[in-house]
């Protein structure tokens, strides 16, 4: 069974509300992913997930009943956080794991759409630094960059990390792949819509770490 799909998004409802309780559950499933690309520099961003889950379910253990979807968290804490908001609490922690997220969705679009680099095709730098690039650089101060770029040296084989995705079964690309697929499904607007979301609420913020 694919790494990806031991707990698959469902399919948003058509006001695109995140329920809380489902997306914990399900996010919690996928920081073993980053284990799949080798280098010790992705459980920086692994942690940085757990951390955030973490501390998005502390809030939500708070009051269920009150705290039904994303939005309805992140509207609770601008009226009582006021002028440090977005800057706080669950808000501050799902606007870095939605970044994760994307880091996660963009690398797992490439690959399923056939980007590679022509003189090294079974290597996966290419769709690393295209997920990174989209996700999470702006973000990044220039000695992170640099820590990161010298990640890239040591990320997998392109079989091994489709391998690695199987849990170690022996299966082939093209139907790993269309695991992959049918993982960005729901995912994908799942991931999309909590963007949407920090747009829409003006809970966006651009400083770098």
């Amino acid at each position: 069974m694919s790494l990806l799909l031991d707990n698959q998004f469902a399919e948003l409802p058509a006001d695109k509300s995140v329920d809380t309780k489902t997306f914990l559950d399900n996010v919690s499933t996928l920081p073993p992913f980053f284990d799949c690309l080798g280098s010790k520099v992705f459980s920086i961003i692994k942690s940085d997930i757990n951390g955030n889950i973490t501390k998005i379910r502390a809030v939500y253990d708070q009051d269920p009943a009150k705290y039904v979807t994303l939005q309805d968290i992140v509207e609770a804490e601008r009226e009582t956080h006021k002028g440090q908001w977005p800057k706080v609490g669950a808000t501050l922690a799902l606007m870095w794991l939605k970044r994760g997220l994307r880091f996660i969705q963009v690398l797992l679009q490439s690959l399923a759409d056939g980007d590679r680099d022509e003189n090294n095709p079974n290597l996966i730098q290419v769709n690393i630094t295209k997920a990174y690039e989209h996700a999470l650089k702006k973000y990044h101060g220039w000695i992170v960059q640099k820590v990161f770029s010298a990640a890239l040296i040591a990320a997998p084989y392109r079989s091994n990390f489709l391998k690695a995705l199987s849990k170690g079964q022996e299966v082939k690309d093209e139907d790993c792949l269309a695991n992959v697929r049918l993982f960005l499904v729901n995912y994908t607007p799942t991931v999309d819509a909590i963007y949407e979301m920090y747009s829409n609420l003006n809970a966006e913020l651009d400083y770098t770490v």
